[in-house]
């Protein structure tokens, strides 16, 4: 399945089964098949856990690793197949790249790391310095042309790599996960500074990260990788608001939604044995899984309908809320979110409240099951306006 949008403008990135396999011992593939059509001037997000396969992507983007199938083409230009007939070196295929070690030369001033690619590149004096200007400004680190890496900090190592990246105004930039090394407060910061470079640059961007909310708060595109697969490809309002599977909505959101498996039977649903309301049409008797947003589920004082025993975790201040921890039968854990803490402690027994219905079903594959739900634009059109 080709996963496409068609917004922006600039080169656009298509990947076609592409495929990446480390010797035949391991018998799972890296890359397992994607395939992706990145619109022109998009800003994708790889997001997935550790071992997915998207740095394998990003690598093989770059020109780092070979494919062994498939193809990847920029615009019209193909950069690599799997089969070997075709294999773009990574300097011959106009992208730049950040690491997530800045990979500074630390006996080169900050103009000089910025400037030496460009001689390498053959650019004249004056054009070097003229360019070296533009990006130090655009970056808002003029004062430090002059200064070594040792003498800079860890976040202002970050702008002269990606100064440094963008100096020779490549077609595609590539990030693998360049934030990890930053503090909380700096990662928010940069972040936004990635977003303002990207739409200076007009290059089509590529990212990767494990962690959702830069995912979310970033990416115009997400790609939610999962054993080498696409789980789901789209905007992030779609995958939020529309998780075609159980993996994407216990991924996504923050707090990611909840998954409680039910039984079905006689048209009611039960959850730890527990009535929790009428089955949605369509659901097949059996074992299913039921997704709530935390926003549903709410902790009452007595046992009332829909009501399912817990035991009480944690509370977490986010966003002027509390999400809530509790546990249900079997260890499974239930964030509910509320505007004020609750006085529980750990361990104390606790009742939740179950919404009347579940937003969406699940098969015991994690494949969703067709029942009620909210569309992307309907949930678009519930939130408030910027």
């Amino acid at each position: 399945m080709t996963h496409t949008t068609d917004r922006g403008t600039g080169v656009p990135i298509t990947l076609t089964d592409l495929r990446k396999d480390f010797g035949a011992s391991t018998g799972t593939a890296a890359v397992d098949g994607i395939s992706l059509q990145v619109p022109p001037g998009a800003f994708l997000v790889l997001l997935g856990p550790s071992g997915c396969g998207k740095t394998t992507t990003l690598r093989m983007l770059a020109g780092l690793e070979n494919p062994t199938g498939g193809e990847i083409r920029f615009g019209e230009r193909a950069v690599a197949r799997g089969d070997g007939t075709v294999n773009v070196e990574s300097a011959g295929r106009g992208v730049g790249m950040v690491f997530q070690s800045y990979a500074l030369w630390p006996h080169k001033t900050v103009q000089g790391n910025i400037e030496w690619p460009l001689t390498v590149a053959k650019w004249s004096r004056q054009e070097r310095r003229r360019r070296v200007r533009e990006v130090l400004g655009l970056l808002g680190i003029e004062e430090l042309a002059g200064r070594y890496p040792g003498e800079i900090s860890g976040g202002q190592q970050q702008r002269v790599a990606i100064a440094r990246t963008i100096a020779s105004q490549p077609e595609v930039l590539l990030f693998d996960e360049p934030l990890s090394n930053l503090d909380a407060k700096l990662r928010v910061d940069t972040r936004a500074e990635l977003m303002r470079i990207h739409r200076a640059t007009g290059a089509t961007s590529v990212y990767v990260t494990h962690d959702q909310v830069e995912a979310m708060t970033m990416a115009t595109h997400v790609a939610l990788m999962k054993d080498g697969r696409i789980e789901q490809f789209g905007t992030p309002v779609e995958l939020l608001a529309a998780p075609r599977t159980a993996f994407t909505a216990t991924f996504i959101g923050a707090p990611p939604a909840n998954i409680l498996e039910a039984q079905v039977a006689g048209a009611r649903l039960t959850v730890a044995g527990r009535d929790v309301g009428k089955a949605p049409a369509g659901l097949p008797a059996g074992t299913v899984h039921l997704m709530y947003r935390s926003s549903g589920p709410r902790l009452v004082a007595e046992p009332v309908e829909r009501c399912v025993p817990a035991i009480f975790v944690d509370q977490v201040p986010m966003a002027e809320r509390w999400v809530i921890g509790v546990e249900i039968a079997g260890g499974t854990r239930v964030s509910i979110t509320q505007d004020v803490p609750t006085r529980h402690v750990p361990g104390d027994s606790v009742q939740v409240q179950l919404p009347p219905a579940p937003e969406t079903c699940f098969d015991l594959d994690g494949e969703r099951i067709p029942a009620p739900s909210q569309s992307a634009r309907e949930f678009e059109q519930q939130q408030e306006p910027v």
